[in-house]
């Protein structure tokens, strides 16, 4: 059977909360401009989403003019201890 990905330790941050703080803007603010749920957002923010699509991280970049390398991040927020 098919588990769920554990998203607890992922190596890709989805970094929509700095990116608005930036720039003065509120998570509501991001979804009216961009036309997404506030579900669909609130995953992608939460990592808990399984995936992002091109055509979602296009939206989001040209709603808050930036690359798509400063929505996506490479590593952990902390640590993960070894299992043992």
């Amino acid at each position: 059977m098919l588990q769920a990905l554990d998203r607890k330790g992922a190596m890709i941050r989805v970094q929509i909360d700095h990116l608005l703080k930036a720039r003065g803007r509120s998570f509501y603010w991001l979804a009216k401009e961009t036309g997404m749920s506030h579900t669909t957002l609130w995953r992608l923010k939460k990592d808990r989403a399984q995936g992002i699509t091109f055509n979602t991280l296009e939206l989001i970049c040209r709603t808050l003019k930036c690359k798509p390398g400063d929505v996506l991040k490479m590593g952990r927020d902390k640590p993960t201890k070894p299992r043992g």
